[in-house]
């Protein structure tokens, strides 16, 4: 009784787990092999195979929403890690108000991705948007910029509000990594007549590395699945220019209603972020085995 009295403990858990997580896992694997539409439900019982995945491989806008994802994925984690990287040195080198500092630097991950994605649609609005009023007022630009209507400004329009939402998390984890470093190395890089930059390339930097790849490896599996701030700010306007895969997977599933083609678009981008996990997953053991 005593060796069952754990898992006993742990079965409701387990089948809040099943029912939750497990059971619309299976179902919706099994609906990618199906051609089921909303608005037809026997469609559900019908099993046509591969089908699904074979349509979306001929899918030219399958395609460009999967390269445009990917494309955004790299952008925007590179841009978080430069830019988390230098607010977590700048903030460490603060000698007063670093308390208040690290609480404020958390602010915009505390902002749902709806939230931001209506603010900086209104920020970026071609009309009433205060980039526009200080381009115009502060500059003197005399024509309104189209951010949202433009293919690449709505672009560089959505990385903006998703850096600025969660380029904190790189920071706080680096500026952890810069917390716990210990003194000694860079001590011995002076001695050794290293200057500032040499001391940071190849004493800090390789330092952080671990920090810096389990970051990327959080952020991959957020900005994977972007959905919220695309569909505020561009809606995958104009024309599907902006269409990430999650956002061309809602439209195909709850608008059109062809739900077994969405689930089919759910697990390749699972696959997909696999993929980016295991790649950042080996770097992240490589740079641990550099500090060794």
């Amino acid at each position: 009784m005593r060796r069952s009295t754990p898992y006993l403990l742990l079965l409701p858990a387990l089948v809040i787990v099943c029912a939750v997580v497990l059971v619309p896992l299976l179902f919706s694997l099994y609906s990618s092999f199906t051609p089921y539409q909303l608005t037809k439900p026997a469609s559900l019982w019908r099993f046509i195979g591969w089908t699904n995945y074979a349509r979306l491989v001929q899918d030219p806008d399958f395609w460009s929403a999967f390269v445009r994802t990917i494309v955004f994925l790299t952008v925007v984690l590179n841009l978080e890690m430069l830019f988390g990287l230098g607010l977590a040195l700048l903030i460490n080198q603060a000698t007063h108000g670093q308390r208040v500092l690290r609480t404020v630097l958390m602010f915009p991950m505390m902002f749902s991705p709806i939230l931001v994605g209506f603010q900086f649609k209104f920020m970026f609005n071609d009309n009433i948007g205060i980039v526009n009023f200080v381009l115009q007022h502060v500059f003197g630009m005399t024509q309104t910029v189209p951010w949202l209507v433009n293919e690449w400004l709505a672009f560089f329009s959505l990385a903006v509000a998703e850096i600025w939402n969660s380029t904190s998390v790189f920071a706080i984890l680096l500026l952890a990594g810069l917390m716990s470093m210990p003194s000694d190395p860079i001590e011995a890089a002076r001695v050794d007549g290293c200057n500032a930059w040499q001391a940071f390339r190849h004493v800090t930097l390789p330092y952080l590395m671990p920090f810096v790849w389990i970051a990327m490896t959080i952020r991959s599996l957020d900005v994977g699945r972007a959905f919220d701030i695309v569909k505020i700010m561009t809606n995958g306007g104009p024309g599907g220019r902006t269409e990430l895969l999650w956002t061309l997977m809602a439209r195909a599933g709850y608008v059109d209603g062809r739900m077994g083609l969405a689930n089919a678009m759910g697990y390749i981008s699972i696959l997909v972020s696999i993929g980016f996990t295991v790649m950042l997953f080996r770097n992240l053991t490589a740079a641990r085995r550099h500090m060794e």
